[in-house]
């Protein structure tokens, strides 16, 4: 793959086959972010598991504390009651059975995250096909599907992640802005890496944490000491 001059400028600055600590990583991670925007940092951790079972799985979320510094748009699909909470609780867009045909006729997917009542997933089900290839399917363990649904929305809205496993056992996640600064980053990254670790499989055996990198959206990949964490 080529690469432009400013991502090859900024390998320039660190050592492409060292280990780093988790701040110093990000210090450099905001070092490379050299784009004319604001740069959203990823971490990418590589876990000593196998998704393919289910006794395996590693999916959760948690709420940063410096949240992501991405404006989160919300669907609430909920009735009665809770359409107020919904709304309260700053919901960009809150319906039922309206929302899900406009999602399922006109292909309408201007929101980032579906909240959801237990009593609702029967018809946001129909959704299937349509959310969960994108990542949108609103699920109890990720805290999409709730009883309190005002919660759930505030919680989105503060900076709530979702983590899991892609098909590699590789999960990918945003915690911030290169505007942020290392210091916020850090106290994101660690929040997440703590919520993975608890989250760690009974049926996990070896080395959990394989691999960890983070990166700008446009730079190259750090590489944290997976033996430092946690």
């Amino acid at each position: 793959m080529k690469h432009g001059k400013r991502y090859l400028d900024s390998e320039k600055l660190f050592d492409k086959k060292a280990f780093y600590s988790a701040h110093d990583a990000l210090k450099l991670c905001v070092d490379t972010a050299r784009a004319k925007f604001d740069e959203t940092i990823e971490v990418h951790v590589r876990l000593g598991v196998d998704s393919r079972h289910a006794d395996q799985q590693v999916r959760g979320a948690v709420v940063l504390p410096n949240g992501t510094g991405k404006d989160i748009k919300v669907l609430a699909v909920c009735r009665g009651e809770n359409e107020r909470l919904a709304k309260e609780a700053g919901a960009d867009y809150v319906g039922a059975e309206d929302m899900v045909a406009k999602i399922q006729n006109e292909n309408w997917m201007e929101f980032d995250v579906l909240v959801t009542t237990p009593d609702m997933m029967g018809i946001v089900g129909r959704l299937g096909r349509v959310l969960g290839p994108r990542g949108l399917m609103p699920n109890p363990k990720a805290g999409t599907v709730s009883t309190d649904i005002a919660r759930a929305i505030k919680e989105v809205k503060a900076g709530k992640i979702e983590y899991r496993l892609d098909k590699t056992n590789i999960m990918h996640c945003p915690i911030g802005k290169a505007s942020f600064g290392a210091e916020k980053l850090a106290e994101n990254f660690d929040t997440l890496l703590d919520a993975v670790i608890k989250a760690k499989p009974e049926a996990s055996k070896g080395q959990y944490i394989r691999s960890c990198v983070v990166a700008s959206t446009m730079g190259p990949g750090i590489k944290i000491n997976p033996n430092k964490i946690g």
